[in-house]
């Protein structure tokens, strides 16, 4: 196939243990997943009804890279998230069938412009542009099904220059990696190459330029950055 212009190089996710890579078709993130933080947040827990957004694909960044402090706010926030990567997709997906969609797991954050977000919320306006910027999602390398199995306990925390910020054992989440795939396969037709981003717990705080941050899902993964 031709194309009239240059293609976009396709966002890809180191492999532990492998030279290839994980190619990135869309990021879906839940939010309000924890309990905690949705009171935080001042929201109400849905446990019938999961909320969903997306970031772009391209919004990764790997291999420990540097992530650039985004422009238009004063109030970036981190949220560390346990990811999924999805080996297969599909529409309508049984929650028993759910887990063998998945090709691996990782850690990440959900950047997110904070003030733009409240700013949104108060006009009732789409949080796109608080969630879907540039670099708004640092990710780790993935770690195989085959490697790690499917977790459903475990410690996911986030330390920012040393402190610890956030910390909660993932069987906390309200909706655990089966549900949520079985509802996003409800709205989309999920395809191998899909990360998802499975909530964050409380602690979300502001980030500052050259702060650095490790998160870690223990016995499976980490991840370290520097905003700059």
């Amino acid at each position: 196939m031709s194309f009239a212009i240059t293609a976009a190089e396709i966002p890809a996710i180191p492999i532990a243990g492998s030279d290839a890579r994980f190619p990135v078709h869309r990021i879906y993130c839940i939010g309000r997943n924890y309990a905690e933080h949705a009171k935080e947040m001042g929201a109400s827990v849905e446990r019938s009804q999961p909320m969903f957004f997306m970031k772009p694909a391209d919004a990764i960044v790997t291999d420990d890279a540097d992530v650039p402090y985004p422009s238009a706010t004063q109030d970036l926030h981190h949220e560390v998230e346990m990811i999924v990567a999805l080996a297969r997709g599909g529409r309508d997906i049984a929650r028993e069938h759910a887990l063998d969609c998945v090709f691996g797991y990782g850690v990440g954050l959900d950047l997110t412009r904070r003030d733009l977000q409240a700013a949104a919320k108060a006009k009732g306006h789409p949080w796109d542009a608080a969630k879907g910027f540039d670099a708004s999602a640092p990710v780790s390398m993935l770690r195989r099904v085959e490697d790690v199995g499917h977790p459903r306990t475990g410690r996911l925390s986030l330390d920012v220059n040393g402190e610890r910020r956030q910390q909660a054992d993932i069987s906390e989440m309200i909706f655990d990696v089966a549900a949520i795939i079985h509802e996003l396969s409800r709205l989309w037709t999920l395809a191998p190459g899909d990360l998802i981003f499975t909530g964050t717990p409380a602690g979300v705080a502001m980030l500052q330029r050259n702060d650095r941050v490790h998160a870690r899902l223990d016995g499976i993964v980490e991840l370290d950055a520097r905003i700059v």
